[in-house]
């Protein structure tokens, strides 16, 4: 299997449990690795033949406009069912990462893994 990625794709969401995090958007990382069936794309040369991750981080990112969250698990969720259901991958891990949350922890999040690796 071959496995596309974006990492550090940052966002800046309104996502929290707690009043304090929701009274503004904050920077949250994703780091998102996409399973592919072949790598008929490495021959091809032709975008048709893969995911464009391009069109996978517009998407992602339409979709969590004006859309508050509170949990990274709802997120790393939605973000699967887009990239699988949408984009056909079979599998998909997605890591995300709030920043700076807790006075003493750099990072904290989730990391999500869908579908079966082959």
């Amino acid at each position: 299997m071959d496995i596309l990625f974006l990492h550090d794709f940052r966002l800046d969401l309104t996502i929290g449990l707690y009043e304090w995090e929701r009274q503004a958007p904050q920077p949250v990382l994703i780091d998102l690795e996409i399973g592919l069936y072949d790598h008929k794309a490495g021959h091809s040369d032709a975008i048709a033949d893969t995911i464009d991750y391009g069109r996978v981080a517009q998407r992602i990112q339409e979709s969590l406009v004006d859309k508050p969250l509170r949990l990274v698990e709802t997120l790393g969720e939605h973000i699967a069912e887009i990239v699988r259901g949408e984009f056909g991958a079979p599998w998909v891990r997605i890591t995300v990462r709030k920043l700076s949350i807790l006075s003493n922890v750099k990072e904290l999040g989730i990391i999500i893994e869908r579908g079966s690796r082959f």
